[in-house]
């Protein structure tokens, strides 16, 4: 248990009725999770108000309301505290119940439109391998040195995000990488914790529908660059124009990483093949199993994080070519028919076609490129035609179908994707809106030495439709497929 007055500890506070001296078991700000003598805190989300819930919460017997504005009728024997923003009161109240985790071992972010998990995880790899504790808070789970738990979110809420810092504190963790996002930055979810750094990869079209222009989306994200002290590092991508910009009065050491302009870490691209990368790093050559341009950005941004962590360099690129690709980030497979399938998360426009192109620079024009692919439901309309564009016009054949539609008629999703398409393009084109299906015609389509790229979805085993999850994954039903049809 926690005394409130010390939870309540740099918040900004604009009114408190009742005592700051009573005994609090937990914080919550699902008024479901609250039971006896808890603290509710009423966060404005962006689907619910919390201050319409906080009658509720007394009922399950929180002792304490957080809120921006008091209710009409006041309870007795329950202590009300005023704020201005409920949902940084709850980021510094979470952060100190947990005791203010992140000061007690070295927390990095990542954030970007693309390669966040990718480089979030590999970095959890690269430290697990070099004889560390490491924690990982990523899209794909969470990692509390060997103890692996799910996740719902890219950035949890700072509830759970102080939660699993304070118990890889008790494991004695001496690195997190986390994966940062846009949604977790604008709700304040990463308010109060303390980064030894952050790492920016790229921007690009995404989330449009939460940030409604890309200059607001940009903006959010150097929020989290702002706050960086002076004893952290800032390291950007400066073959992106953001890159400069998230450096722009940030007051972290600056860094840049790059493959085609000057960087404090630069690398080359000697040899691309199916089986790996062979890079030139600051002039020194590394093997990599990884494959890709955009790879060659993630194992840059890599190499350059694990050096100014204190890694040595020789270790440093050891330990890079023992890494392991992520599940679900350009995972692929060779059949017994020679066929090639690979899974990518791309849901964007630049992931979508920095894969494609990955793919058409190691192919040679004998072999076909089918790619299966479609738009999640319920988010941002605007990229869909871009999608269809450029699905279109860097693969043989396509197939557009089904991502997770959520409340969305699938066939309507894939009419907005079609809009991209080209004339020229029309004949390569398919539309087959069950997902499954769409993979088996991919496969009947598909000839010896030929690849399979499936699109979108990525490390998910699920699929959204009309508001439950069904069992689903890409990377299973592919491989079985296949395996059939050599039979």
């Amino acid at each position: 248990m926690s005394v409130l007055k010390d939870i309540l500890y740099k918040v900004t506070i604009n009114e408190v009725v009742g005592s700051t001296d009573v005994q609090i078991n937990s914080i919550h700000f699902n008024s479901r999770d609250v039971a006896e003598n808890d603290i509710f805190v009423a966060v404005k989300g962006s689907v619910a108000d919390g201050h319409n819930y906080i009658s509720n919460a007394l009922k399950q017997g929180a002792i304490v309301v957080v809120c921006e504005s008091l209710p009409n009728t006041i309870k007795e024997n329950v202590t009300y505290v005023v704020v201005d923003d409920t949902s940084i009161a709850l980021a510094i109240m979470a952060a100190n119940f947990y005791e203010n985790p992140s000061e007690n071992l070295k927390l990095v972010g990542i954030t970007g439109t693309n390669g966040k998990t990718t480089i979030a995880t590999l970095l959890y790899q690269l430290f697990k391998n070099a004889g560390y504790k490491v924690g990982l808070l990523s899209t794909v789970r969470i990692m509390v040195d060997n103890k692996e738990y799910k996740t719902t979110h890219t950035t949890p809420d700072s509830i759970t995000i102080n939660k699993y810092l304070r118990q890889m504190n008790d494991e004695g963790v001496d690195f997190c990488f986390m994966e940062v996002s846009s949604h977790g930055i604008h709700q304040n979810r990463i308010e109060s914790l303390l980064f030894e750094g952050g790492v920016f990869t790229n921007l690009t079209h995404d989330h449009l529908d939460y940030h409604e222009t890309f200059s607001e989306y940009r903006d959010v994200k150097k929020r989290f660059f702002d706050a960086l002290s002076v004893n952290a590092f800032a390291l950007v991508n400066g073959d992106d124009k953001n890159g400069a910009f998230m450096l722009q009065n940030c007051n972290a050491k600056h860094y840049k990483y790059a493959l085609k302009s000057y960087a404090n870490y630069k690398t080359q691209i000697l040899e691309n093949q199916l089986s790996g990368l062979l890079l030139k790093l600051n002039d020194v050559e590394v093997w990599t199993k990884l494959i890709g341009d955009f790879n060659a950005y993630n194992i840059t941004a890599i190499y350059a994080t694990a050096e100014l962590l204190g890694l040595e360099k020789v270790e440093i690129l050891r330990l890079i070519s023992e890494l392991e690709s992520v599940s679900g980030r350009f995972q692929y497979f060779i059949s017994n028919e020679k066929i090639t399938a690979i899974i990518d998360y791309a849901h964007t426009p630049d992931a979508l076609k920095n894969v494609l192109e990955t793919i058409n620079a190691i192919r040679t024009k004998n072999e076909e490129l089918i790619t299966v692919v479609g738009c999640g439901g319920d988010r941002d309309k605007t990229k869909r035609p871009k999608m269809g564009h450029i699905a279109s016009a860097l693969s043989t054949k396509v197939i557009f179908t089904s991502d997770n539609p959520r409340s969305e008629v699938p066939e309507r999703i894939i009419e907005d994707i079609e809009k991209g398409v080209e004339p020229q393009n029309f004949k390569k084109t398919l539309s087959i809106s069950d997902r499954k299906q769409a993979i088996k015609t991919a496969c009947q389509l598909a000839q010896p030495n030929d690849i399979i790229l499936i699109a979108g979805k990525g490390h998910e085993d699920y699929q959204e439709i009309k508001g439950e999850r069904f069992d689903f994954d890409d990377f299973k039903i592919v491989e079985d497929l296949l395996k059939q049809l050599q039979k």
